[in-house]
C-alpha cells in the first residue's frame, strides 16, 4: 500500500462505510424495543421479562466489547467486522422464527454479541485509515450515523409489524446487516489495516507486546468511567425523559415524546458542529468541558420546572445539542490517552462503560419514578453532565503532562 497521504475521496468512502455499519450497530440497539407490544402479547410476557431482553444484550455488548479490541489488535479490524455484521444477521433471523422466550434470549444475546464489535472496529479503522486533520469530523459523521440508527429503528419495525406482523419485521430487519454485510466485502480494501499499520506486530527480536500494559494507565480508566457517567445521563433521557416531561409540566405526551425527538436531532447537528470545533482546537477536554456544563444547567432548568412547557422542549433540544458537540471531542480525548499499538484495546474497554451505564441507569431512574419524583430524573442528568466533566479534565490534563514529560525526554 502506497504510505502518500489518503486522498479526500478515499477518507470519506472510509469514513462513509464505517458509518453505515455503525448506524446497523445502533439500529440493532433497538431491534426488540419497538416490538415489544407485539412480544407481550404474543408470549404473554411481563414488562421485567421484557425489560430482561435489553439487559441481556447490554451485558454481552459490554463484555463482548472489552474483548473484541484484544482481538482487532491482534488480527484486523475487518476480519472482526464481518463477523458481527454476520451475528447481526443471525440475531434478526433467529428472532424472527422464535417460538418462545429462550429463543429471544438467544436472538438477543446474538445481538449484543455482534454490537459489541463496533466501537473497537470503526475507531482503529478510523485512526488507522482516515488522514488526522479530518478525524474530527470522521467521529461526527460516526456519532450522527449512530443516532441515525436509533431514529430508524422504531419506524421500520414498528411500521412494517404493523403492517405485516413481529416476525416479517424481524425477517426484513435481516436484510439490512446482509447488504452493508456485502457492501463491506466488495469494498473490503478500504477496510484493510494490515498494511496500513505495523504497530500491531512485534518487531523480530523485539520485546513481547504487553497487551495488558494499557491497563495500567490511570487515564484509560478516567476514560472508561467518563463513559459510563456519560451513558448513565444518556440512558436517563431514552428511558424516561418523555415520561418525565409529561408529569412535571402537564403536557400532553405527544408534546413530551416531541422533547425526545428534539434532544435526538439536535444531538446530531450538534456533532457536525463538534466536528469542526475538534478540528479547530487542541485540547478536546475544554470543549467537552463547555458542552457539558451548558447542556447540564438546561437539564436542571429543566427539573426546576421554573420555564414554559414549550422551552422545556426547546431545552430538551439544547440539552441533545450540547451532548453533541463534546462527542467529537470526546473520541478524540480517548485517541490522544491511548498508548501507541493498543487503539482496538483501548477503544473496546473504554466503550464498554457505555453499556454498563446504559444497564444501569434505566433501574436507577425507574426508581426515581416509581418514588413520584419526576425532577429527579433532570437533576441526575445534569449531575452526571458534571461528574463527566470531571473526569474528562483530568484525561486531558494527565495526557497533556504525558506528552510534555515525553517531549523533554526526546
Amino acid at each position: 500500500m502506497s504510505t502518500a497521504v489518503p486522498s479526500l475521496r478515499q477518507d470519506a468512502q472510509v469514513i462513509g462505510l464505517v458509518g453505515i455499519g455503525h448506524a446497523v450497530s445502533h439500529f440493532f440497539h433497538l431491534i426488540l424495543a419497538p416490538l415489544f407490544p407485539w412480544l407481550k402479547e404474543a408470549f404473554a410476557l411481563s414488562y421485567a421479562e421484557l425489560g430482561f431482553l435489553m439487559t441481556v444484550f447490554f451485558i454481552v455488548s459490554g463484555i463482548g466489547q472489552a474483548l473484541a479490541g484484544f482481538v482487532v489488535d491482534r488480527f484486523s479490524a475487518r476480519a472482526v467486522l464481518y463477523f458481527g455484521m454476520s451475528c447481526l444477521l443471525l440475531s434478526a433471523l433467529t428472532l424472527s422464527v422464535a417460538q418462545n422466550y429462550p429463543m429471544l434470549l438467544v436472538g438477543s444475546m446474538l445481538a449484543g454479541l455482534g454490537n459489541s464489535v463496533f466501537h473497537p472496529c470503526d475507531y482503529t479503522l478510523l485512526n488507522k485509515r482516515v488522514t488526522g486533520a479530518r478525524l474530527g469530523h470522521a467521529f461526527s459523521v460516526h456519532g450522527i450515523s449512530g443516532n441515525l440508527g436509533w431514529a430508524a429503528a422504531p419506524v421500520f419495525l414498528a411500521g412494517i409489524a404493523s403492517i405485516a406482523g413481529w416476525r416479517v419485521a424481524l425477517f426484513a430487519a435481516a436484510f439490512i446487516p446482509a447488504t452493508v454485510l456485502l457492501l463491506m466485502v466488495v469494498y473490503r480494501d478500504l477496510l484493510q489495516t494490515e498494511l496500513a499499520s505495523h504497530d500491531a506486530h512485534a518487531v523480530a527480536g523485539a520485546p513481547a507486546v504487553d497487551l495488558l500494559g494499557f491497563m495500567k494507565s490511570p487515564a484509560i480508566w478516567l476514560c472508561f468511567a467518563f463513559f459510563v457517567i456519560n451513558a448513565m445521563a444518556l440512558g436517563g433521557i431514552q428511558s424516561f425523559s418523555s415520561t418525565s416531561l409529561r408529569d412535571l409540566y402537564g403536557m400532553p405526551l405527544t408534546w413530551a415524546t416531541t422533547g425526545f425527538t428534539a434532544y435526538m436531532l439536535a444531538s446530531a447537528g450538534g456533532m457536525v458542529v463538534g466536528g469542526f470545533a475538534a478540528s479547530r482546537f487542541a485540547r478536546p477536554e475544554r470543549i467537552i468541558a463547555l458542552a457539558l456544563a451548558a447542556s447540564g444547567v438546561m437539564g436542571l432548568l429543566i427539573a426546576a420546572a421554573v420555564v414554559p412547557a414549550l422551552f422545556a422542549v426547546v431545552l430538551m433540544g439544547g440539552v441533545g445539542f450540547g451532548a453533541g458537540v463534546a462527542g467529537p471531542s470526546r473520541d478524540l480525548l480517548i485517541r490522544a490517552a491511548a498508548p501507541k499499538n493498543a487503539t482496538g484495546r483501548v477503544y473496546g474497554v473504554v466503550y464498554s462503560g457505555n453499556d454498563i451505564g446504559l444497564a444501569i441507569s434505566p433501574l436507577l431512574f425507574g426508581a426515581m419514578m416509581d418514588g413520584s419524583h419526576p425532577a429527579w430524573v433532570f437533576v441526575l442528568i445534569g449531575g452526571f453532565q458534571f461528574l463527566a466533566i470531571l473526569t474528562a479534565t483530568r484525561v486531558g490534563n494527565d495526557t497533556a503532562r504525558r506528552n510534555e514529560l515525553e517531549a523533554q525526554a526526546a
